[in-house]
């Protein structure tokens, strides 16, 4: 009573203000009570109500309750409320809604992944059923609220442009954007953004990528709407979701084709199997869900027509203000109408609580439940490490006994190196007294060869000059005769001549004419004389110059006799270094027998020594690398990428190519054969044919 009389004195203090209209336009409390109870009939024959459902019903009760409250407060207050604003308030319930339910939906789709995966207990192809699904829902809330761009092709609306951002953010995500780049098949937007989801998938960073997109909202903006749900707080819940997925290991095929062309449908009928299996109601559980899913449209479109007769309600009050003088009384009842009705509302609400906490006492008992299972499995962890301890107690013990073992040896070790460095010493002086003898033999040889090769020269020239000796013989005896001839000759010209003077002085007159004939002879003669002196004189100078050249071959004779002496002896001592070389090669051969002895003793203790590292290293424990540790394989520093995926050794932890790792063997701490590197699958080898030998 005090409200309304309150109201009523601030009516009554802004009289002049108001106009007076028909009382018909003015609905009444009898009729808004009788929609009331048409809502709640409608609303009973739908039993089996969801989640969407019950936020749906939520919502519409806060709207309903709002549009009341406001009508209520326009007959005291005037305020001007314009279509605009209605339609804002409109869109921002209807984009409430589909944020929930798109989150709703991610949160089922993300349960039944990891349970089937979970289950099925291997990796997922790109054909598993609620793999697809989950991408189909991720799409979807990644595209709500997108602006949508104008080029000049047309209007252009696609997820991919956000998620390119993400290279620029996080430099671990640019081999994902070259690898998708790469794809030749792909041709539109939508696949290769569906390529980057496979990717972000099969690496498990697909939280990590969109967290790190979600901290910088103010480049998501020019992609989306203010009321999308990547700029709301759903988007961050979902991220959270998101995480769990790195438990799940996928091998996804990426086909430009298929992600070109796939219609992203949400398939609601996993999720009602699960419905229909928790429940045991296979024949009334698709009837159910169909039933909810008529009423959840129901609603909409009810919800809908109550905002439109609220929107002509209001323009109505309006219109009516000047009249609201007369129908104070009528205004005051209205009031304790609305009063009632606001109280059926917090009964609603009290329900829809009371349902809400049920739901939550529902989820206790399923927490309780799974820390039942838990406290079990870490028993049985608890009794899996007394044994792991007591294990590596006894391994412990072996480790000193194989350290004492290793000093042992590490002294056997010592003593045989200091052996084998005395035994070097030894053969390096006689291999270096080996090549200093056969340097000697190699300059004996020499030497013999150009001696062999000076006394064939010799005795060639010598023959030579013996036949030019020979032939120069017979030319001087030659000579001599010849000139003994022509000094008899000469005898007896002057014997003639004086016989010839006595004649001519005998015979002046009768040889006067003669005289000139014998003149004419006589120049002819002194001209052959003296030709002959010239010939005798270059003859006597050949003579002397044979006669030097052969002093000298004499001389050059009794040389190489001497040489050819000085060889022989040289010959003696050839043979005497040939039987001290033949005596060191059976000394040297006997030496290298017994290196090899030796060579093969020490092999055998290093081998000794590498397994007992090798146990040392096992005992000690190898370091497990993580994935993101390792960019380049160990062995070959080859760069992993999609293609070159990335595989641990069993035996060392180290991570390797699948090329350098292709090697399986049985480990003590596996009994079946796993995966080995090269280096590890040959040292494994080795001590084995070390063992059974």
């Amino acid at each position: 009573m005090a409200e309304g009389e309150s109201c009523t004195g601030s009516a009554a203090e802004i009289k002049e203000d108001f106009e007076i209209i028909d009382k018909k336009q003015i609905p009444n409390p009898t009729e808004l009570k009788n929609e009331e109870k048409e809502k709640t009939e409608e609303a009973r024959w739908s039993a089996p109500i969801l989640s969407l459902a019950k936020k749906a019903s939520e919502n519409l009760a806060l709207s309903y309750g709002n549009a009341l409250k406001s009508a209520s407060l326009v007959g005291f207050i005037s305020k001007p409320v314009s279509n605009d604003s209605t339609a804002k308030t409109s869109a921002r319930y209807h984009a409430m809604e589909e944020r929930a339910n798109l989150m709703n939906m991610m949160k089922l789709s993300i349960k039944i992944l990891i349970q089937s995966a979970l289950s099925l207990g291997r990796t997922l192809d790109s054909d598993f059923p609620p793999l697809q699904q989950f991408f189909v829902v991720l799409e979807h809330c990644l595209k709500h609220g997108l602006k949508v761009k104008k080029t000049f092709i047309g209007q252009n609306k696609s997820f991919f442009g956000p998620l390119e951002l993400v290279e620029k953010l996080c430099p671990e995500a640019s081999d994902i954007a070259t690898s998708v780049k790469n794809l030749p098949e792909l041709k539109t937007a939508v696949g290769r953004g569906r390529a980057w989801l496979y990717l972000a998938l099969m690496q498990k960073k697909l939280a990590d990528y969109l967290k790190v997109l979600l901290d910088h909202k103010h480049l998501l903006s020019e992609f989306y709407e203010p009321d999308a749900l990547m700029m709301e707080e759903e988007g961050a819940v979902i991220v959270g979701l998101l995480v769990g997925l790195n438990v799940i290991d996928a091998n996804l095929c990426l086909k430009g084709e298929d992600l070109d062309s796939q219609v992203g449908v949400i398939d609601f009928s996993l999720y009602l199997k699960e419905t229909q299996d928790s429940d045991g109601k296979q024949d009334g559980g698709i009837t159910a869900v169909l039933d909810q899913k008529h009423y959840v449209e129901e609603l909409n479109r009810h919800l809908s027509c109550t905002v439109a007769d609220l929107q002509n309600k209001i323009d109505c009050l309006e219109k009516t203000n000047s009249k609201l003088q007369e129908e104070l009384a009528a205004a005051t009842d209205r009031i304790g109408s609305l009063q009632e009705e606001q109280q059926q509302l917090k009964q609603q609400n009290e329900l829809i609580r009371e349902r809400s906490e049920k739901s939550v006492e529902v989820t206790k008992e399923d927490t309780k439940v799974e820390l039942d299972t838990y406290k079990q499995s870490r028993q049985g962890l608890d009794e899996m490490y007394s044994d792991v301890w007591k294990q590596l107690k006894e391994e412990k013990k072996i480790r000193l006994e194989l350290e004492k073992e290793l000093e042992l040896q590490i002294g056997m070790k010592t003593e045989m190196e200091i052996a084998m460095k005395l035994l070097e010493k030894d053969t390096h002086e006689k291999q270096d007294t080996l090549v200093a003898l056969r340097q000697q033999l190699e300059e004996v040889k020499a030497i013999n060869l150009q001696m062999f090769h000076k006394s064939q020269n010799a005795e060639c020239s010598l023959q030579q000059k013996t036949e030019a000796i020979s032939s120069f013989e017979g030319k001087t005896n030659e000579m001599m005769s010849s000139m003994k001839q022509m000094e008899e000759r000469l005898q007896h010209a002057e014997k003639a001549r004086q016989t010839a003077e006595e004649r001519c002085n005998k015979m002046k007159q009768e040889l006067a004419g003669r005289l000139d004939a014998c003149r004419q002879q006589m120049s002819q003669l002194d001209s052959k004389c003296s030709t002959l002196e010239k010939e005798l004189k270059s003859e006597k100078e050949q003579r002397q110059t044979l006669q030097r050249e052969l002093h000298q071959e004499k001389d050059a004779t009794t040389l190489l006799k001497t040489e050819l002496q000085q060889m022989e002896g040289l010959k003696k001592e050839l043979r005497k270094l040939q039987d001290e070389k033949q005596q060191l090669e059976k000394v040297c051969e006997e030496q290298e027998q017994a290196l090899q002895e030796m060579g093969l003793h020490l092999s055998q203790s290093k081998l000794k020594m590498e397994d007992i590292k090798e146990v040392n290293k096992a005992l000690k424990g190898h370091t497990w690398l993580k994935d993101d540790e390792a960019t380049h394989c160990k062995q070959c520093e080859k760069e992993f990428s999609i293609s070159r995926r990335k595989h641990h050794c069993r035996n060392c932890g180290d991570i390797f190519c699948n090329t350098c790792s292709s090697n399986e063997l049985a480990l003590p701490s596996y009994p079946k054969p796993v995966r080995v590197c090269d280096t590890c699958h040959t040292l494994l080898l080795q001590r084995c044919s070390s063992n059974s030998s």
